[in-house]
């Protein structure tokens, strides 16, 4: 009975670590995602996605359009690298299923004068973590209105 215990306390604490090692690992490429796009850090930010992700956003023009992440990056490219935009992001949320997983984050501007929320899908690669699909939406409009 003793055997028993303790193959099932090994068992159980193996799986609780590499639950808790596949979220740092997840919360590691968010971050990767969050602080390259708030310092301008291209190749970080990149980092975080497979070059074949697919992001689903509404453009500066009001259309909905999918964009590569080299497409993506390049929004910051005429910024100063390494330098702080004013855009803060925080991780709302991150599920793990396995060797795929989904994550929520808010991502505003200065002052807050525009907030998103934006969804992610990540997948565990021979890389690591990385982000295969986002999506966004602003959600301060209506206190605009």
């Amino acid at each position: 009975m003793k055997k028993l215990v303790f193959l099932f306390m090994l068992v159980h604490t193996t799986v609780l670590v590499s639950q808790e090692s596949s979220f740092k690992a997840v919360e590691k490429t968010l971050q990767n995602y969050i602080t390259g796009s708030s310092y301008n850090k291209l190749q970080q930010l990149e980092s975080a996605f497979t070059k074949d992700a697919t992001l689903y956003l509404t453009g500066r023009d009001g259309f909905f359009k999918i964009y590569t992440p080299k497409e993506y990056s390049g929004f910051f490219k005429n910024k100063k690298n390494g330098e702080f935009n004013g855009r803060v992001g925080k991780i709302l949320s991150i599920e793990i299923f396995k060797d795929i997983a989904s994550a929520k984050a808010e991502i505003f501007g200065p002052d807050r004068k525009w907030v998103y929320i934006d969804l992610f899908l990540l997948k565990e690669t021979e890389k690591g973590w990385k982000i295969i699909s986002k999506t966004a939406t602003r959600v301060d409009e209506s206190k605009n209105k």
